[in-house]
């Protein structure tokens, strides 16, 4: 069996180890390929029989460059980066991640929260940069600390993600309510379902965890910011285009929207003249909740485990079947 990772960095930058992909065949890692189509991509592919891989697109034209592929292996629960229609009709599954990090996405998206309402990061700046030694009084702050407690928090998307936050807050004494076009039991038990309108009028602070799909799609724009209370904080760990950027910009603008942070992005990395780097009470982080060592390692673990069920002649966590 010959597997070949296109772009393994982010998952390995070198902390955890590829031994339980290699213990299946002839390995070899890239730590990089390419990010949009390229010749390389197929070059490296070669006659491989298995791909793994991140972000790197699959195409139709590098599929059928690449005759003896039979499996690709996505380090991650998107798979939007390959051509999963024609994979399927080739024969070849696309296999990814089902879960993985849910403990770190829920815990990232309450710090970005606890951040925007804290500001630790900046304040801890100050102190370094001599502020506090130089200050006439004991205490001072720079922007307006908010507390979380009896604030009501609206989660679009109550998946697993969004359950899971759910519980963070209601230990916060946060109240939760949820829009969701699919119920669940799990969801009821931590969160009140209503429908998006009232969701957006009701929330002091917005959550993001759903998937991104055409109905959700520019989710909070400009429309639907006009729904919300003014000052509302919005937080978003999920997609990037669940927000239309330019509206969010001059939301927080005028100040109908209070503070945003994000870890996503429409275009990842970030472009220069992405609009949110010029706003302000905009806190943008590199699409890092996913990525402790801990869950890179169960991502590593469940990629070897997909990789030999093909070998076993039986593919799981198959998403184009």
């Amino acid at each position: 069996m010959k597997i070949v990772v296109l772009d393994g960095y982010t998952e390995n930058p070198g902390d955890i180890s590829w031994a339980p992909i290699e213990a299946l065949g002839e390995v070899t890692v890239y730590d990089r390929t390419a990010y949009e189509e390229s010749p390389l991509i197929a070059e490296r592919i070669g006659d491989a029989d298995v791909i793994v891989i991140n972000k790197t697109p699959i195409s139709k034209e590098t599929m059928d460059k690449c005759p003896n592929l039979k499996a690709i292996a996505v380090l991650a629960t998107g798979y939007n980066v390959v051509d999963y229609e024609y994979a399927k009709a080739k024969g070849i599954p696309v296999m990814n991640v089902p879960v993985y990090g849910t403990d770190n996405v829920s815990q990232f998206a309450v710090s970005l929260l606890l951040e925007v309402c804290s500001h630790i990061g900046h304040h801890s700046d100050s102190v370094y940069a001599g502020e506090w030694a130089e200050n006439a009084d004991w205490c001072y702050w720079h922007y307006p600390m908010i507390e979380v407690s009896g604030k009501t928090a609206g989660i679009i998307g109550l998946g697993r993600i969004g359950v899971n936050t759910a519980k963070i807050l209601k230990a916060m004494n946060v109240n939760v309510i949820a829009y969701d076009a699919f119920q669940s039991e799990a969801g009821k038990e931590v969160a009140e379902y209503v429908e998006l309108d009232e969701l957006l009028a009701k929330s002091d602070f917005i959550f993001l965890h759903c998937p991104l799909f055409p109905s959700t799609q520019g989710i909070i724009g400009k429309e639907n910011i006009a729904k919300m209370k003014d000052g509302v904080i919005i937080i978003n760990n999920s997609r990037g285009p669940l927000i239309v950027e330019q509206d969010l910009y001059d939301a927080l603008e005028s100040g109908k929207v209070a503070a945003a942070a994000v870890d996503v992005v429409s275009t990842e990395p970030i472009k220069k003249d992405n609009v949110l780097l010029k706003a302000k009470n905009c806190i943008i982080t590199p699409h890092i909740s996913w990525a402790t060592k801990e869950a890179r390692e169960r991502i590593m673990n469940t990629t070897a485990e997909n990789i030999k069920s093909v070998i076993d002649g039986a593919p799981q966590n198959v998403v184009n079947k």
